[in-house]
């Protein structure tokens, strides 16, 4: 097999493939230009969005060119597939400002070089398309009765599918298709949840331009999909009681975003590893043999340093030394701050939590106290009416405040 789809089945990003054999014979005779698509339905990625990227990268390291595809057109109806209900419809100029938004967090983290890895914008072809030449050009190559097998329209029609995600399918297999012309693209990357989108796409390509001939074998196209990434409790991988886990730091802090890899379940830790980060298996294997305490903030270090850089990495560990370890730089913990006549007047326990977000009530404040998770500077709190004052403060005039085993921020007063 080629070696590029073996490391990507070593690591994790491998479900199913259209021709796994033709898709290796033809990486092996020289590079393959491929491509992966993304929404701009928000104004970040999150976590969950980047697996084909990470999949992009180890294809374009092994010599492979790698499309970036930004769907301004189709975030105009929104993709149905793993969704329950109709995406909310946003406005074409914030479609624009998310998809500028995107592009430029994924060159952050691809390195565009109009070469080995570039971007592309599917409203270039679908914004002022013919709708009714669209559907005699592409929409007599669909069958209903096949698009309705697939599992993202069985499971919509039973809770109401809209005609216009109904186009959805044919909108995404077009992209393959134009991809295909304007760059020679011939595989299509994505999440299992794409597969019908995908082979729709290879099946376009086929119809339209003789890809199932060998007179035209430079007509073929292929479709490669990686497993749904989810933890190992089930739920949904980048997500949390706050939300998804995003890049845009103001979304998500740096912080947050470090402490989500350190909390990983165990056994999740050395899967993440090969999904989402650069080292080698040898020496993630190294590492996941050892301390698992170790080996967790090891990858929420080197996560963290691929998507916001070393330097924001070395704060946030040492943000988290300080919060779990006593030593670090405790200025690099989440900050909130109070007035020092509040601390005068003092400040109630449990309106200390809940302002500083640590908790969503006073309710869930005292629930925490009652239930021995509340400290100050390490001392656990068990009294719902204590009153914060000047006593409690460190030598630095400060409160480390924590809300169980895993969320802490520091208090300053000014």
């Amino acid at each position: 097999m080629n070696k590029a789809l073996e490391t990507l089945k070593a690591r994790g990003f491998f479900a199913q493939c259209t021709d796994e054999q033709g898709l290796s014979d033809l990486m092996d005779k020289g590079p393959v230009t491929f491509y992966v698509g993304c929404d701009p339905t928000g104004p970040s990625l999150h976590i969950g969005h980047m697996v084909p990227f990470f999949a992009l990268r180890h294809l374009r390291e092994a010599g492979h060119r790698g499309i970036a595809l930004i769907g301004g057109g189709t975030a105009r109806i929104g993709d149905p597939s793993g969704k329950t209900e109709m995406r909310k419809m946003i406005s074409y100029e914030q479609i624009d400002e998310n998809a500028a938004n995107i592009k430029a967090q994924l060159d952050k983290f691809i390195g565009f070089d109009d070469k080995t890895a570039f971007s592309d914008n599917n409203k270039n072809w679908l914004a002022d398309m013919n709708y009714i030449d669209f559907l005699r050009d592409i929409g007599s190559c669909f069958s209903v009765n096949r698009m309705l097998t697939f599992e993202a329209y069985k499971q919509r029609l039973e809770r109401g599918l809209s005609f216009i995600e109904f186009n959805y399918q044919l909108l995404q297999a077009y992209d393959f298709y134009m991809l295909h012309q304007r760059h020679g693209c011939v595989l299509q990357i994505g999440g299992d949840d794409q597969w019908g989108n995908i082979t729709a796409g290879v099946d376009l390509i086929r119809r339209k331009l003789g890809g199932t001939t060998e007179l035209n074998a430079e007509h073929q196209a292929y479709g490669l999909t990686f497993p749904l990434i989810t933890r190992s409790d089930g739920k949904k991988m980048g997500k949390t009681e706050k939300g998804a886990i995003f890049l845009d730091k103001n979304l998500t802090s740096v912080y947050d975003f470090f402490q989500y890899w350190r909390n990983v379940a165990d056994p999740d830790v050395e899967k993440f590893f090969k999904l989402f980060t650069f080292l080698s298996l040898d020496e993630i294997s190294k590492i996941c043999s050892g301390n698992i305490n170790e080996a967790k903030e090891r990858l929420a270090y080197e996560v963290t340093a691929i998507i916001h850089g070393k330097e924001e990495a070395d704060n946030a560990l040492a943000g988290a030394k300080a919060a779990f370890g006593g030593e670090g730089d405790k200025s690099q913990m989440p900050t909130v701050e109070f007035s020092k006549a509040d601390l005068d007047a003092g400040i109630g326990l449990l309106n200390l939590f809940t302002t500083a977000k640590l908790t969503a009530s006073n309710g869930d404040a005292r629930r925490l106290v009652q239930g021995n998770g509340a400290a100050l500077n390490g001392n656990v709190i068990t009294d719902v009416k204590y009153t914060v004052t000047k006593a409690d403060l460190d030598s630095d005039g400060e409160l480390v405040v924590r809300a169980g085993k895993k969320k802490f921020c520091r208090v300053i007063f000014k």
